[in-house]
């Protein structure tokens, strides 16, 4: 019997709480559906708690590093638009521990999912040129300077990076990535014990 899958979602201090709450709740209600995967909160470094956005506090599971065996890891945004260099996500923008782990993740095969202003922390790591993606909306002139292929979609599907645009479009791209990964029956029950209609809006090439 095979290993169930490996899905981490970063918390680090200043995240959106939608942007990595909703996908923890769409990816736990899918282990109830049926889907083989575990899911982790996983703090920059190690501690015991990550202050969000708007102060909710959370308890990681564990830290991120280059070397876990993760299958999936979703990046969240967050005060992107405040300008604060000092938390949420452009502090982990200009974080190399951070951008390198992200990188080394992706390069033993991990696939990549923002949302948000998250697109903007995948940008920093370089696995957004030449892809198209998608950010919040207040962040596309941002993303539009540099070398990503900005697309008008909720959630951008290129394989094995994915984006998604701002705060609630997080929870599209998850039940998107259940669907890909799982099936439309589990993704289609997520969908219904969540009572959530979900969008469509998907580019993928």
């Amino acid at each position: 019997m095979s290993d169930p899958a490996s899905l981490g979602i970063l918390a680090f201090e200043g995240f959106e709480e939608l942007d990595a709450i909703g996908p923890y709740e769409v990816f736990q209600n899918a282990r109830t559906a049926g889907a083989d995967w575990t899911v982790d909160l996983l703090a920059t470094d190690e501690t015991d708690r990550v202050t969000a956005a708007y102060d909710l506090r959370v308890e990681p599971d564990g830290a991120l590093t280059g070397d876990a065996a993760l299958d999936y890891l979703v990046v969240p945004g967050g005060g992107w638009n405040d300008g604060d260099e000092t938390t949420g996500a452009r502090a982990l923008a200009r974080d190399e521990h951070v951008l390198d782990a992200i990188r080394a993740l992706h390069d033993n095969g991990a696939a990549v999912l923002s949302v948000c202003t998250g697109a903007m922390v995948l940008e920093a790591a370089g696995l957004l040129d030449g892809r198209p993606a998608v950010t919040h909306r207040s962040a596309l002139d941002d993303l539009r300077e540099t070398d990503a292929d900005v697309v008008d979609a909720r959630v951008v599907d290129d394989g094995d990076v994915l984006t998604a645009g701002g705060i609630t479009a997080g929870i599209d791209a998850a039940l998107w990535l259940v669907e890909r990964e799982w099936g439309h029956e589990i993704a289609f029950d997520v969908e219904d014990a969540m009572e959530y209609e979900r969008s469509t809006d998907v580019y993928r090439e």
